[in-house]
């Protein structure tokens, strides 16, 4: 019982985070060293899309964070039956970064 307690991290969560913030796009971009996610809201008729939260992990945590995301979808899945992934005509892909280089 004294290794669970040893093993627990207290964490806080404040009002502002709690109510968190709306994406409709997420740009993922990775160097050597770290992973940075952008998450953008698009707006319909508004000529720019706006970064509002910028996420920077190491790799490590990346692939910690994909794992917990196809777990969560699976889990999802299960209770509520398949997400439809179809895109909608004109939205870009949730997950881009910067061009591919071809020879």
């Amino acid at each position: 019982m004294e290794n669970q307690n040893e093993n627990q991290i207290n964490i806080e969560l404040n009002e502002e985070t709690a109510s968190g913030i709306y994406s409709n796009l997420a740009i993922i971009t990775h160097s050597q060293a770290e992973f940075v996610a952008d998450f953008v809201q698009m707006l319909p008729g508004m000529p720019k899309a706006i970064v509002k939260s910028r996420i920077i992990m190491t790799p490590q945590n990346a692939k910690r964070l994909m794992r917990a995301l196809i777990e969560n979808v699976q889990k999802y899945e299960q209770s509520m039956g398949p997400i439809n992934d179809q895109d909608m005509p004109g939205t870009p892909p949730m997950n881009f970064g910067p061009p591919t280089t071809q020879a």
